[in-house]
């Protein structure tokens, strides 16, 4: 066991920057004996879980003999959900993991309700029979006689969080023991979301986007300490602003070091779940395990990131109300975020079959009347990310 006394982490201002914020951060140490000694572990607010500052993000993860190297290296928590990959991420997390020890391992999965809006609230088909069937086909695609952690995925409106069909049925299945906890993701309008959740008991945990480049991180971290007042555990996930790069052309690289100590500097953060596809990824993340120190020339890093534009949208959802066309264009940017930050085309091709998206969607307007908080090019993005549905889906794959 080692100590890691709190660390300063400087502050700063930059023009387009979220900040790097004076965080002072204090954890719980722990090591496994057949696994990487000196582990940071945080304590998982009122759920009492311990788990190590680095989890594992499988969305992307297709290779079992990455997941088992990370688990032998010493990570913990796993995290998944049932639309993942079809549903093979969660197949896949099962073959694997249930050659372990149940105790050995924590296993989070997200079920996103049906038919809600995107304004986030829901409608007549968010049912829950809707939410309850999609679970019981994780929970056997995941071999798993329950999960440590079940999300409901990509809550954005505070309506959502009282919906009684969705919360009752989530709380059911923690008293009938197939979840040990209940909790939410949020993509967008998380510090207005994240504060109405601190108000009730209803969540044990909260996964929100959190990275170096949000332009509300003052109101994000402010919810964010009020929740974990609250007893709510927070996990991290987005902390790379958009994937590994800053740029479509991919010569902007992400210090993605940099930006998982950024978010773990912050002591409500328990902990993170950094996207892994290779052994490389892997073993820079590991490193992070037994030190999240920030050095000098990563605080350069991420303060030469903050002045770009990058690839993220943070979702303010302040396009919707002015383009003529009606597109969801927090979801287009969120394909061209999964195409060019993530690399991942089949991914994007599938959000955009989802939304419907026909090539080019803004063609018929003369010019774009959407106005970018984060300074896109809306119209072209658009243009570039919607060719992807003329492209057939085993071409991407």
């Amino acid at each position: 066991m080692k100590n890691i006394n709190r660390r300063g982490f400087l502050r700063t201002g930059i023009a387009g920057a979220a900040g790097i914020v004076a965080l002072r951060p204090s954890f719980v140490s722990g090591a496994a004996s057949n696994q990487q000694k000196d582990i940071i572990s945080r304590t998982l607010g009122k759920t009492g879980m311990q788990i190590p500052v680095i989890s594992f993000g499988v969305m992307r993860a297709d290779n079992p003999n990455l997941c088992k190297a990370a688990y032998e290296k010493g990570i913990k928590l796993f995290d998944t959900a049932n639309g993942y990959q079809n549903g093979n991420n969660e197949t896949m997390l099962g073959n694997l993991l249930k050659d372990y020890p149940r105790d050995s391992f924590y296993l989070a999965t997200k079920i996103k309700p049906a038919g809600v809006d995107r304004e986030g609230k829901p409608s007549d088909l968010t049912t829950a029979e809707d939410f309850l069937s999609k679970f019981n086909t994780s929970l056997s695609r995941l071999k798993m006689d329950y999960v440590d952690i079940l999300y409901v995925h990509d809550i954005r409106n505070p309506e959502l969080l009282d919906y009684k069909p969705i919360i009752n049925t989530a709380k059911n299945l923690k008293k009938e023991g197939k979840t040990k906890a209940i909790g939410f993701s949020t993509h967008a309008n998380e510090p207005v979301v994240i504060d109405a959740a601190a108000n009730t008991d209803s969540w044990d945990v909260i996964l929100t986007a959190y990275n170096f480049k949000q332009t509300y991180i003052t109101e994000l971290n402010n919810a964010i300490k009020k929740a974990s007042k609250a007893g709510i555990g927070i996990i991290a996930m987005k902390t790379m602003a958009g994937g590994g790069f800053l740029d479509k052309e991919k010569t902007k690289p992400i210090n993605s070091t940099a930006a998982l100590k950024w978010a773990l500097s912050n002591p409500d953060v328990t902990t993170t779940i950094p996207g892994m596809t290779d052994f490389d990824q892997l073993d820079l993340n590991i490193k992070i395990l037994a030190d999240i120190s920030i050095t000098d020339q990563e605080k350069k890093d991420l303060l030469i990131a903050s002045a770009e534009k990058g690839l993220y949208c943070t979702g303010c959802a302040t396009c919707l109300n002015v383009c003529p066309m009606n597109l969801p264009v927090p979801d287009l940017m969120r394909a061209y975020m999964y195409a060019y930050g993530y690399s991942n085309p089949a991914m994007a091709h599938s959000l955009l079959g989802e939304l419907g998206t026909k090539d080019n969607p803004c063609k018929e307007c003369s010019s774009c009347k959407v106005e970018c908080t984060k300074h896109f090019d809306i119209r072209e993005k658009i243009a570039d990310i919607s060719r992807l549905v003329n492209v057939p889906e085993d071409f991407l794959v």
